[in-house]
This record gives C-alpha cells, structure tokens and sequence, in this order.
C-alpha cells in the first residue's frame, strides 16, 4: 500500500498535486508518512506574546470578572455614601463627586483600550484555531 502524494490528491481530493494549496500538500505529506497534523495551538500563541499583551489580556480577565465587577460596586456605594453621610462637613469630594468622575473617566479611558487589544488578540487565536482545525479535518 506504497501510496504518493499524487494518488492522495486523485482519490481523496479530486485533484492535481500542483494545484493544492500549501496546507493540504502538508496533509497529504503527513497522511503518507503516518504521523499526526495536531499541535497545541495554546502554544504558538503563547510563543509570540509580548509582556504588553499579557498584561492587556490580565486586565482585561480581572476587568470583565464578577469579582471585579462586585468590588467596584462596593467601592462606588463607599465613596458616595462616606462622602454624602459619614463625611458631610469634611467630605473630600462632595456632591456631584467631581474626583469620582475623573477616577471613572481614566479608568474608562485606560480599560476600553486594552480590552480591544485583548479582544483583536483573541480574534487572531480563534483564526489560528480555525486553521489548525481545517487541517486536522482535511486528514
């Protein structure tokens, strides 16, 4: 059973060898020489990240958690309520809480940013996904 790349290509593809794309000669490469076309594509991934894309991908995890979202509620009920109750002739941001809307604002400017960052990355995982995925499939 001393197949070639040519016979692949007949039989399983219906065409020429010249005319198959890069991967699928690859495949048929591999189908002959009996070894497997998966990888871990996590890894490649992982290869090519900069420090600046692990951090935007970190924060953009912590950012888009319940825990965060739970934390920040709690944060905005303390500094209203200490500001309006608790603090009411020494408060440091009285009402409408300018120093709030500043803090909200930065924060705004600085998350939305790295959250499009982390999610064109995310996008480029999931082609890298997809490719990996046509070749196994291919096999």
């Amino acid at each position: 059973m001393n197949k070639t790349i040519e016979e692949l290509a007949k039989r399983w593809l219906k065409r020429k060898p010249d005319g198959l794309s890069q991967v699928e000669s690859q495949v048929l490469q591999s189908t002959l020489e009996r070894t497997t076309i998966s990888k871990d594509t996590n890894k490649a991934v992982a290869f090519h990240q900069t420090f600046g894309d692990r951090l935007a991908d970190t924060i953009a995890r912590i950012g888009g958690s319940w825990s965060f979202i739970l934390a920040f509620i709690a944060f905005l009920i303390l500094w209203t309520s200490g500001n309006v109750w608790l603090l009411s002739r020494d408060a440091f941001d009285p009402y409408p809480f300018i120093f709030l809307n500043l803090i909200l604002s930065m924060i705004a400017a600085l998350q939305a940013p790295v959250i499009m960052m982390a999610q064109n990355r995310q996008a480029e995982r999931d082609r890298i996904d997809a490719a990996h995925d046509y070749e196994v499939n291919l096999k």
